[in-house]
């Protein structure tokens, strides 16, 4: 196995401090195992993918308009209940 180091803010190293139970390094460990494995599963997917990235940039338009649309919608009817 191979070590590395991992900084963490002052703030975030005396939260860790006050559960000196938890295996910090195991708790690193899993998430980044997790991470690859939800990297690899993204790779997988786009590997299969026939979109080009102005496809993609014209759905991320359409999925937040309408986004904002439901939102608004849902306000409004807020407002007036």
């Amino acid at each position: 196995m191979v070590n590395i180091t991992l900084s963490v803010p002052k703030e975030v190293h005396k939260e860790m401090k006050k559960h000196p139970e938890i295996r910090w390094s195991e708790v690193a460990r899993q998430a980044i195992i997790k991470k690859i494995g939800d990297m690899k599963l993204l790779d997988k997917l786009l590997s299969k993918s026939a979109l080009k990235i102005e496809d993609v940039e014209e759905l991320d338009k359409i999925i937040k308009v309408g986004i904002l649309k439901r939102h608004k919608g849902a306000l409004i009817n807020a407002k007036t209940a």
